[in-house]
């Protein structure tokens, strides 16, 4: 096994990735006759750009999208105006992207270990029976959920958090 240098961890925030966009994204209707498919380049976001993003945007997840788009598009440089003006679906798409080559989204094979994972379907069983939001749900303690689901399988829950 490889032992990694400060150079070898911080090559990849360098890196651009071409990514080519379907036409199909640029006018679903394809009703236009000038949109074909074309590339553009991006990078991924490094620890800093998120933070920035998160703070720039606080609540609202249109803007957090809009302004990921922005930062990480190389070719060509937009605008925060120009990248909200752009198409919905095309967003959506280089924000797949930019999360992809960011590390920021689960592969199939990752979200569907994610959905198996017994403390997820706990929470599930949880929030599903009691009517428990995420929240309510990421504030109880391992001991706690088991404790639950135990009252549950015994027929006991109320639903009611502690």
């Amino acid at each position: 096994m490889t032992t990694f240098t400060a150079e070898n961890l911080l090559a990849g925030s360098l890196a651009t990735h071409t990514i080519e966009v379907p036409d199909q994204v640029v006018d679903p209707t394809g009703k236009s006759s000038t949109a074909e498919p074309g590339t553009v380049t991006l990078r991924p976001l490094c620890v800093r750009d998120v933070d920035q993003i998160t703070r720039a945007a606080k609540e609202q997840r249109i803007l957090t999208s809009i302004l990921t788009v922005q930062q990480a598009l190389v070719e060509p440089k937009l605008t925060v105006d120009q990248v909200g003006k752009l198409p919905a679906g095309l967003v959506q798409f280089l924000l797949d992207q930019v999360n992809r080559l960011s590390g920021l989204s689960l592969g199939r094979d990752d979200l569907e270990a994610a959905v198996k994972a017994p403390l997820a379907k706990a929470c599930f069983v949880l929030a599903k029976e009691f009517g428990w939001t995420p929240s309510q749900c990421s504030e109880l303690t391992v001991g706690q959920i088991l404790l639950y689901l135990e009252m549950l399988a015994r027929g006991e829950g109320e639903g009611e958090l502690p």
